[in-house]
């Protein structure tokens, strides 16, 4: 009587990425495509009845037909059933990229969730019963209708939503297609899988987000797994082992240089980032440095911004501040000295609202010696 799927969500094919240009933002977003394909083998070797996806297979309804294509072919490795639900971002409008995949011609085992209507099958073990989205935002609760759904006696009820979970996630989120908390009680599921929280979450009893399976945001959330799910009979509870799919890493780092040194940087990424090839990093600087020592932190950076996958940088709050060694290296002399410490008397006086402006200038001054070989 054991039914066993996968449930996964969020996977936002086609999402463009935008902040990281270049050949590392078309490496994410043909990495959602392949781990797509990871899932389907994971599928397939646990030998599981079906794949439940619960919304946002694709960014938007204006994905290309050929990423259309090849997420189809992704999908090969798991000759199961696959359970799409339209959500938010790829929702069930009249011309969607649901009516473009059924024009294309999809296999008999691709299931698209699109009509609010029991799904069935497995021997009569299970009844998926879906609730899709057919406009970005829904005003009233589209899984009512599960709690008067028939079914077989005896067969297990599994919902499949998007949206977000009333009084359970933060503040935050997107209050839009709410769901309400008991929804899994009132309908007697076995199990609610949802999408839209992009981490793994069990938000109510029997009521879980699988998060995205491949990781696309600086957030600590528990993204970047699938859940696979055992149900073995109608009141017997839910077993749920979470699985790591995702290829990319994704940290969001802070680096206070409080000794006046660039070493803190290269600790920090040392120790936070285990495979840096495959990581998207983004790392706020604070604390000062003295020219010398800012030169220094801009080698080390350029040298791990050429191992990274991808490094967004704020140094915002980190502050120059010259030191007498600073300016007696520089070869300078006569008018060109005397202006060097006016900017260095700007640069450090608080009061000064041109001390930004100052500070950038030395540090300008300083680089161009330094790259000439004007520096002691």
């Amino acid at each position: 009587m054991s039914f066993r799927f996968l449930h996964t969500a969020d996977w936002q094919i086609g999402k463009p990425f935008a902040n990281v240009p270049g050949d590392a933002g078309a490496a994410l977003r043909a990495q959602r495509i392949a781990t797509v394909a990871e899932i389907a083998r994971l599928a397939a070797t646990r030998q599981l009845d079906a794949v439940l996806v619960a919304g946002d297979i694709f960014d938007s309804n204006e994905v290309h037909d050929r990423t259309i294509l090849r997420t189809l072919d992704a999908l090969k490795a798991f000759t199961g059933r696959w359970i799409f639900l339209p959500g938010n971002h790829d929702a069930a409008l009249a011309h969607s990229v649901w009516t473009r995949m059924r024009q294309m011609g999809i296999e008999e085992n691709i299931i698209i969730a699109d009509q609010p209507v029991p799904i069935t099958g497995w021997d009569g073990r299970a009844t998926i019963l879906p609730a899709p989205l057919r406009r970005r935002r829904e005003s009233e609760d589209q899984t009512e209708w599960f709690d008067s759904a028939a079914t077989v006696e005896g067969a297990l009820r599994v919902g499949l939503a998007h949206g977000s979970v009333a009084n359970r996630l933060p503040g935050a989120a997107e209050a839009s297609n709410e769901i309400p908390e008991n929804r899994a009680e009132t309908a007697r599921l076995g199990y609610l899988a949802l999408g839209d929280w992009h981490g793994a979450l069990k938000i109510a009893p029997r009521t879980y987000y699988s998060g995205t399976p491949e990781t696309d945001r600086h957030r600590a959330n528990q993204s970047g797994f699938v859940q696979i799910v055992e149900l073995d009979g109608v009141g017997a509870p839910e077993r749920v082992e979470l699985v790591g799919t995702s290829h990319f890493s994704w940290h969001d780092l802070d680096a206070e240089l409080i000794e006046g040194t660039a070493d803190a940087v290269s600790a920090l990424l040392g120790q936070a980032v285990s495979d840096p090839a495959r990581a998207v990093v983004a790392l706020a600087l604070t604390g000062s440095l003295s020219l010398a020592e800012r030169y220094r932190l801009n080698a080390e950076l350029e040298t791990w911004r050429n191992r990274l996958h991808h490094l967004d940088l704020d140094g915002k709050g980190l502050v120059e501040d010259p030191t007498e060694d600073d300016l007696d290296s520089l070869d300078t002399s006569g008018f060109v000295r005397l202006a060097l410490e006016r900017l260095k008397a700007r640069a450090n006086d608080p009061s000064d609202p041109k001390a930004p402006a100052a500070r950038v200038a030395l540090r300008m001054v300083y680089l161009d010696h330094r790259q000439s070989g004007g520096v002691k």
